[in-house]
């Protein structure tokens, strides 16, 4: 897994033995500093045949729709479904040029043919609703033992909220894949305490 920084979120590539899929972009109006990014990590464009958000917000969805027109596919997670436009309708309230997604290019899966889906790409995990964030929440657990989790609480803070059951339920059901390694978007990678 290859760690990209071009703006505010953090993206990840993960190649596959059939595939590569992108896991969330920043912000509309980051393709020049996405490029950049790529070439130094020496990724072509090529090899992002797929490409998933962790969650529809501006900031985490704003290439979707350039890369799709660059030959990326969507993978979409069907509990994602009625939020896909969120982050367009704030960059058109901006006035951000934007390149709209396009759902004729897109994959939609339940969580549970998730793994089936990505092993077809050469990657061993799967998709998993974490809706605590946002109801469009979904996390990304490989079988490597990392976890990308997007917009996620962090662990260490879990004990800050007491009245959060559903920020408790969401990392209950990632550590029960025993993963070693979490990945957020906007906060430096995690250990998990064996």
């Amino acid at each position: 897994m290859i760690k990209l920084k071009y703006g505010n979120t953090n993206t990840f590539f993960i190649p596959g033995k059939s595939g590569g899929l992108l896991v969330d972009t920043d912000y509309a109006g980051t393709l020049p500093a996405f490029f950049r990014a790529i070439k130094a990590a020496g990724i072509e464009v090529a090899d992002i045949t797929h490409v998933i958000a962790t969650h529809y917000h501006p900031d985490h969805m704003g290439l979707i729709g350039q890369l799709q027109a660059m030959g990326a596919r969507l993978l979409l997670a069907d509990v994602q479904r009625e939020c896909i436009r969120f982050g367009e309708l704030i960059f058109a309230r901006q006035r951000l040029r934007f390149t709209p997604i396009d759902e004729n290019r897109a994959d939609v899966i339940s969580c549970a043919e998730s793994r089936e889906y990505l092993r077809s790409l050469g990657i061993a995990g799967e998709i998993i609703s974490t809706p605590s964030h946002s109801p469009d929440s979904i996390s990304l657990v490989l079988d490597s033992g990392q976890c990308l989790v997007g917009d996620l609480e962090p662990l260490s803070y879990l004990a800050g909220y007491e009245d959060n059951a559903a920020l408790k339920a969401d990392w209950e059901r990632i550590l029960s894949f025993k993963p070693a390694r979490v990945y957020y978007a906007h906060a430096n990678e995690g250990i998990i305490p064996s």
